[in-house]
């Protein structure tokens, strides 16, 4: 699926308008001017004069308007459900985690409505891909979005981690317990408002999803729909990952005062020479109250530990 911004003069707009009027359908946004359905386009013009394509054919009509933005277009290869061409600028509720390949630090979900008359909004808030943004700027920018749109997010510690894992449980099935507590939480608060979809960033197949989560009471199933890569199909996917990658960088900001070291992200060389001068420091079960103790980094870490002390 394929997303352009274009920002326009008015002129350019008022050519828009005339081109695709036979094309036209109601506008429900406040601060959309002008809505256009094609077959494989939708069109949008907000107040603001930006101008979004999105659909197959998006670059094709964008074309005709003015030089795409490489910046704002997205072209987006997933599987997973197929979405209609004007998902994006649906009122969707979104769900992403983080975390779950950090040998140090929890695992966080979060979801996150956006509704339609502010998806917008939302770009311009600075929403974008979460991997195409830096730690920094997420702090930033994730207050204002707590702030306007409905979420939910969870902080599942490393004890606690640590404890499921070992009774047996998969990240998978951890994953979906997080995703659906959160879809729950955002669904309670927003009630009797309802999203036209809900969109989770697919880490698991929808069968294997739900018998993750088949005893639960609660289980959210209506209009949900799985993509992998969901971050560039709706922008509530990507709200929530901004919001739990830095409720996960919050958590790291504690662990690390308490262990009086900046611990390190992800699971590389740099990880194992941490967690061996924490291990020499602390001990083991200080070291697994900070980590996702059952990850290979354990070993290497005692390893390098052992040939300290030798």
């Amino acid at each position: 699926m394929s997303n352009v911004v274009l920002k326009l003069p008015e002129e350019s707009l008022l050519q828009i308008i005339n081109h695709y009027q036979n094309n036209q359908v109601t506008a429900k946004a406040p601060y959309i001017r002008f809505t256009a359905k094609l077959s494989d386009v939708v069109l949008t013009i907000y107040t603001s004069g930006k101008v979004m394509f999105q659909g197959p054919g998006a670059q094709r009509e964008a074309g005709k308007w003015g030089a795409i933005d490489k910046a704002a277009e997205k072209t987006v290869s997933t599987k997973g459900d197929v979405l209609p061409s004007d998902f994006a600028t649906r009122s969707v509720l979104g769900s992403d985690e983080t975390g779950t390949g950090d040998f140090f630090g929890p695992i966080t979900v979060a979801a996150c409505f956006v509704p339609e008359d502010k998806v917008l909004l939302a770009h311009e808030l600075g929403v974008k891909d979460s991997k195409l943004l830096t730690d920094d700027y997420m702090r930033k920018i994730a207050p204002d979005l707590k702030e306007t749109f409905v979420h939910s997010v969870l902080t599942l510690k490393n004890e606690k981690y640590n404890e499921v894992q070992g009774k047996g449980w998969s990240q998978g099935k951890i994953k979906a317990l997080l995703h659906n507590q959160a879809l729950k939480l955002v669904l309670r608060k927003m009630a009797p408002q309802k999203p036209d979809a809900i969109l989770i960033d697919q880490f698991a197949e929808r069968g294997v999803y739900y018998n993750h989560i088949k005893n639960e009471k609660a289980i959210i199933q209506e209009n949900v729909l799985f993509s992998t890569k969901a971050e560039g199909l709706h922008v509530s996917v990507a709200c929530a990952s901004i919001i739990a990658r830095v409720a996960f960088l919050e958590e790291m900001d504690r662990m690390s005062a308490s262990a009086g070291v900046t611990l390190p992200k992800g699971a590389g060389k740099i990880v194992d020479e941490a967690a061996a001068k924490i291990l020499l420091k602390h001990g083991a079960e200080y070291l697994k109250s900070l980590t996702k103790f059952h990850f290979a980094n354990t070993k290497k870490a005692q390893e390098l530990a052992a040939k300290r002390r030798s």
